[in-house]
């Protein structure tokens, strides 16, 4: 016998609804695609590099791509689909020379487009506009340029409001290790063409070994965060990833610096 047209209609709407409620509950449960992180491993890093690498590690949805210069210069950045890039610590000189000016605008290009970028001691020296090697990705001064070479070992740092919620911790004050990284400050000069960095964190202790003057490291800034174009540029002077219970500082700068709204 035959089913009435109704009730034929009935249960094709039945099933259509069935089906969309399943689709909608299989993309709601779907796991979120791993963050593409490339992490620069050629002339200028240090074996802090790995340590980055290893903090990485304790997030779960990254995928790390290990770069070079050449990779870069012949545009691994997109090829690879990077969502942020991270240049660690070492000589931030070395590194801009070795990038050349083709691979630094490769990474300028690939932040204005909505990339992001970390970098962390020599990192953050790249990231500025201070140098004729820099990426001019913020609008920053190195204070002290001179005595670039002031020491290393552990100093205090005052994280703003936004940092301590960023970085994910209550403490105001933490205590991170210090590798002769940019002293940030604001620059005599306005430049147009490159932001202004807001500090979330500044030196509240000072390193002032061989000769570095006392009395200038305090109060410059620590950690910095700006938007460039259409991405976002994060900066650690100190080494989070060198210091015993900060490492979880550096997946959630780098969460930050994908454009992911949950690490305002």
């Amino acid at each position: 016998m035959k089913a009435p047209r109704s009730i034929v209609l009935l249960l094709s709407v039945l099933a259509l609804v069935l089906d969309f409620s399943a689709s909608a509950e299989e993309t709601a449960n779907a796991k979120p695609a791993a963050l593409r992180v490339a992490l620069y491993t050629d002339t200028g890093t240090g074996d802090s590099r790995e340590k980055v690498a290893g903090a990485l590690g304790e997030d779960g949805d990254v995928k790390l791509v290990r770069m070079t210069a050449a990779d870069i210069q012949a545009g691994g950045l997109e090829a690879e689909k990077i969502d942020v890039l991270i240049h660690p610590g070492g000589s931030g000189s070395k590194q801009g020379k070795a990038l050349g000016e083709k691979g630094r605008r490769a990474v300028r290009d690939f932040v204005s487009r909505g990339g992001g970028y970390v970098g962390f001691c020599a990192g953050a020296y790249l990231a500025t506009n201070d140098y004729d090697w820099s990426l001019d990705l913020i609008d920053a001064k190195v204070v002290d340029r001179r005595h670039w070479a002031r020491g290393k070992g552990d100093v205090e740092v005052e994280l703003s409001p936004a940092g301590r919620s960023l970085l994910g911790t209550d403490s105001e004050k933490v205590v991170i290790y210090y590798a002769q990284g940019p002293l940030l400050g604001r620059p005599e000069w306005d430049d147009p063409e490159t932001p202004d960095y807001e500090s979330l964190g500044i030196y509240r202790t000072e390193m002032a070994k061989n000769g570095a003057p006392q009395g200038v490291m305090a109060r410059t800034t620590a950690i910095a965060r700006a938007e460039f174009g259409k991405g976002r540029v994060f900066c650690f002077s100190p080494h989070p990833e060198l210091t015993e219970g900060l490492a979880h500082f550096v997946p959630r700068a780098v969460r930050w610096a994908s454009g992911e709204k949950s690490a305002e």
